[in-house]
């Protein structure tokens, strides 16, 4: 099983019984790097995986099923490609006969940075961040609603909330960051779990707006980066 790679119809028949030296010796090193590959974590997940199953049934009534009876089940519906659809056409299936259209996206987004520093692109220490994390009752990375009522900043914004010392918050929200909403405007939804949320449409297997969860999780970030170095 060492010797084995992946190769798409076309390059195998091109390739024939000719060694990977000969048939494109640009890539051949790297080629011949991933076939000698051990395959001790596959071996792994399979076994686990296995041994997850058999603990499961054991307790209650499990229904397993391969990628390809999923995909089998998924065509037969006529159904787009998804995650969800796919979880949806797991196993043992007869008919689909309704979908949804709204999903509930999540990220990891972490739960910030052990750092007390920020470093400048030296390495060396440029700001000394604040021991707590909370300020006025808010944590970054909490859930909030703020409802202004005047002001250029006016309406109701509901996101993840950056918090300063000040009292001048960000909230970054499914159409972009708010900037300096003062906290006495906020309330709390949710407290920050390290986790980021977010409500699509899915249309045709694409999610419908700007963007998925880990593009969110990493603009969230680097906003949080943003805003903590702006601290006193």
């Amino acid at each position: 099983m060492s010797n084995l790679v992946l190769a798409c119809v076309p390059c195998n028949r091109a390739k024939a019984d000719r060694p990977v030296e000969g048939f494109a010796p640009k890539t051949a090193t790297r080629v011949l790097a991933r076939a000698k590959a051990p395959l001790r974590d596959a071996a792994a997940v399979n076994a686990t995986r296995w041994s997850l199953w058999c603990a499961l049934d054991a307790r209650l009534p499990t229904h397993v099923g391969s990628g390809g009876r999923t995909k089998w089940n998924r065509t037969r519906n006529q159904l787009p490609k998804s995650h969800t659809l796919d979880a949806l056409c797991v196993g043992k299936l007869d008919t689909v006969t309704q979908t949804i259209r709204t999903i509930l996206v999540t990220g990891c987004a972490g739960r910030g940075t052990y750092a007390r520093t920020r470093p400048d692109r030296f390495g060396f220490p440029r700001l000394r961040l604040p021991r707590t994390k909370g300020s006025f009752g808010f944590t970054t990375g909490d859930l909030v609603r703020a409802v202004v009522l005047k002001g250029k900043r006016a309406g109701t914004h509901t996101g993840r909330v950056a918090v300063r010392a000040s009292g001048s918050f960000n909230i970054t929200t499914a159409h972009g960051t708010v900037q300096g909403i003062n906290h006495k405007h906020l309330r709390l939804l949710q407290r920050g779990d390290g986790y980021a949320y977010m409500i699509r449409e899915e249309v045709g297997g694409v999610l419908k707006g700007r963007g998925n969860a880990q593009h969110e999780v990493a603009r969230l970030r680097v906003q949080d980066r943003a805003d903590r170095s702006s601290l006193p």
